[in-house]
């Protein structure tokens, strides 16, 4: 009979930590980072909590991952620790463990409750090389249809979806590149992406993207519906 493995005790202290991924580390996809951070928290010596079962793992719970190829200033996860610690010092540890292009930007306390719940819309900026009034009569004629149908290759195959009903808005505006994008998405399911807008608003107005569009992941939090604006997922308002 196999000999059943040491149970590990819970964390005793959980920590939220906002980070980011710039210039040429955007190309890393989720599981390149994850490895990355991993042996990020086993330099720092930070103090993680197990996972119980034959094959324990540090408690990293990962929410919201860009996709490859996207920067992002707004990346989330979660660690368990078995010890308290000063998020600060965790903070400059991760930070200086990690190499550069993958930036610890916060680190702070969770209250409890889900992260990735609070992760409801995202804000993105799209620099294209477009002029800008070609880019904002496709953002006009994008906003004008009540539903764009794209289609994009998943782990299922392909698959048709609508991309404008989760585009809380959109506007565009003169950029380095000739024009920029400011676009804010409902996180739903089937999840919609800035490049499945761009599809969209090919589709609709015939607009070329380019082919190295430069998406910016600027915000990722819950979703004041009010005015479609995205809060950050750390702070909790009593």
């Amino acid at each position: 009979m196999r000999e059943q493995p040491e149970q590990q005790a819970p964390p005793v202290q959980r920590l939220r930590i906002r980070y980011a991924k710039r210039g040429r580390l955007r190309f890393t996809s989720h599981r390149d980072f994850s490895r990355a951070f991993e042996r990020a928290v086993f330099r720092a010596r930070i103090p993680m909590a197990y996972s119980s079962g034959f094959n324990p793992h540090p408690r990293i719970s990962y929410a919201g991952a860009a996709p490859t190829g996207s920067a992002s200033e707004a990346e989330y996860l979660e660690i368990g620790l078995a010890e308290i610690v000063d998020p600060a010092g965790v903070h400059a540890d991760l930070d200086e463990a990690l190499p550069d292009g993958l930036d610890v930007l916060e680190v702070v306390e969770s209250p409890g409750g889900s992260l990735a719940d609070r992760l409801e819309a995202s804000r993105w900026s799209v620099a294209l090389e477009v002029d800008p009034r070609t880019a904002a009569t496709a953002v006009a004629a994008f906003l004008a249809e009540e539903s764009v149908l794209v289609e994009r290759m998943t782990k299922k195959g392909l698959r048709e979806f609508d991309c404008r009903g989760a585009v809380v808005s959109l506007e565009s505006g003169p950029g380095e590149r000739g024009s920029v994008l400011d676009l804010v998405l409902r996180h739903g399911v089937p999840s919609v992406r800035p490049d499945d807008v761009l599809t969209g608003l090919s589709r609709v107005a015939g607009l070329d993207a380019g082919e190295a569009p430069l998406l910016t992941r600027r915000q990722q939090g819950p979703l004041d519906a009010a005015n479609g604006s995205v809060g950050d997922p750390l702070v909790i308002r009593p």
